[in-house]
């Protein structure tokens, strides 16, 4: 097997050359390392030089290994790259693992739910061996770095900053109402409203809130999760007998932050115990942030008590972006991946797609992958190539909407089910069914799929692309009901 040099200067000897029986201290930590972090065969080798420069030939050229690791990685997931990816750093090697050094908390969060696997993949690819990854936070100067993530934290997303967002005449009250409540939770705006269609922002802005409450308090005690998660705490709380504990938590937190809240319709003992929850938090003069697709007063089986109390503070509604504020949005995005692309690129996916948000951000993603596979720098040419296949190759005027009507009257199962947790059979494979079709039929991005069908990221989308074309030519029951379903939504 070819040996790899070692990541520092070193020069070897022999005994011959009066080298001592045994090793030296530093002889022998030095063995050690490369021995179990890089598979390396050595016997007496020595550095040139003081402990000083050993370390600092070290340092340096880990450095450059790990600018090769973040090359890979960006090529392999331009969906998950970041700008601020060059901030990250080598807080050690040892043992096998690659400790990362991350700029915060939040950061280190993202690398760990979404970039894991790849950056494991990257590493390995640069050494030549089972390197494992580790994310650790960045101390100031002198500290140790401190592993990175609680699992009891809130995990936030880092993007999803107020310095980040594009505020337009489509987001401004929104916008300006979450900063206000970020400076003074509890005392302004309480409850806070927020409402728009899918991918405009909500999500955004509940980040940054807590995002800006942290900053400035890092202390307080926040919760923040989907209505979908915290009507099913309270579920499993009832059969395991934790009410009380699940009370106890929930009603004691300084800010509770609860997204998509349409979804207490139609659930009548959790919108008990959301009402009572609601009630204490508001008592004790803690703030509460509400996000839904439509305004309190749209939202269906729903009692008119929680209504009431949900217009008690400040609703707030995000529009669709306009023209100009979509080129900020894509210029915005394309700085945060790092992705360098002129004025007219800009202005033509702006042009192109005007949905939403996270559309936007699809469609950047698609050329970027292309100018990656390419090999070519982004330009308006290679804008319209990307894009123009893209349209090519799906059907207009089918929407996912159609698709999920017609997939839960096919399976007999309620959106409910799609957009839930749930993994049975029965509702797994009309989830996957439907994200397979969206993928066919609309231009919708993966990202906008997942979205639909309970917030699951792209690479679950991708899976279920997968297994159900794999299903679809090998099993002739799934191929026919692909079939009936395309027919009745696409009738000839």
């Amino acid at each position: 097997m070819t040996k790899r040099a070692p990541l520092c200067n070193l020069t070897s000897r022999t005994a011959t050359e009066g080298m001592p029986d045994q090793p030296t201290r530093l002889e022998q930590k030095f063995m050690q390392v490369s021995k179990v972090s890089f598979g390396l065969d050595v016997r007496f080798m020595v550095f040139s030089g003081t402990l000083e420069k050993w370390e600092k030939d070290l340092a340096h050229d880990t450095a450059e290994l790990f600018v090769r690791i973040v090359e890979r990685v960006r090529a392999l997931d331009p969906v998950h790259t970041r700008k601020w990816f060059d901030d990250l750093v080598v807080a050690r090697l040892d043992a096998g693992i690659l400790e990362v050094a991350c700029p915060n908390e939040a950061a280190a969060q993202f690398l760990e739910d979404n970039c894991l696997s790849v950056f494991t993949q990257a590493a390995q690819h640069a050494t030549g061996h089972l390197v494992a990854i580790r994310f650790v936070v960045n101390q100031a100067a002198g500290a140790t770095p401190s592993l990175a993530v609680d699992p009891s934290a809130v995990r936030l997303h880092p993007d999803y900053t107020f310095e980040s967002f594009v505020v337009g005449p489509c987001n401004r009250l929104a916008h300006a109402s979450c900063i206000a409540v970020s400076h003074s939770p509890g005392n302004t705006y309480n409850p806070l409203f927020v409402y728009g269609a899918v991918g405009l922002g909500k999500t955004h802005l509940l980040h940054a809130v807590c995002h800006g409450v942290r900053k400035d308090t890092p202390d307080i005690r926040i919760q923040f999760l989907s209505c979908e998660e915290f009507v099913n705490r309270f579920i499993t709380a009832i059969e395991q007998g934790l009410l009380a504990e699940f009370q106890s938590q929930f009603r004691t937190v300084d800010v509770l932050v609860i997204d998509d809240v349409q979804f207490l319709s139609e659930r009548e003992q959790s919108q008990e115990e959301f009402f009572h929850t609601f009630n204490a938090i508001y008592n004790n003069h803690r703030q509460i942030i509400l996000t839904a697709d439509c305004a309190p007063g749209e939202i269906p089986a729903i009692e008119e008590r929680l209504i009431s109390r949900f217009k008690w503070g400040l609703v707030a509604r995000l529009d669709a972006p306009s023209y100009e504020t979509r080129v900020a949005i894509v210029q915005k995005k394309a700085r945060l991946r790092g992705i360098d692309i002129g004025d007219e690129v800009a202005e033509y996916i702006a042009g192109k797609v005007i949905a939403n948000i996270r559309e936007l951000e699809g469609a950047l993603t698609i050329i970027y992958a292309t100018a990656q596979a390419a090999g070519e720098p982004i330009n308006l040419q290679l804008a319209r190539q990307a894009l123009g296949r893209q349209q090519a190759e799906t059907r207009k005027g089918v929407s996912i909407t159609e698709i999920i009507d017609a997939v839960t009257r096919f399976y007999d199962v309620r959106l409910a089910d799609l957009q839930s947790k749930r993994r049975s059979q029965s509702i797994a494979l009309p989830r996957q069914v439907c994200m397979y079709l969206a993928r066919n039929l609309t231009r919708h991005s993966l990202e906008e799929i997942g979205g639909h069908l309970g917030g699951r990221d792209h690479s679950t989308v991708l899976h279920a692309y997968g297994k159900i074309d794999e299903l679809r030519r090998t099993d002739p029951q799934t191929r026919g009901q692909i079939d009936q379903l395309i027919a009745a939504i696409r009738p000839e």
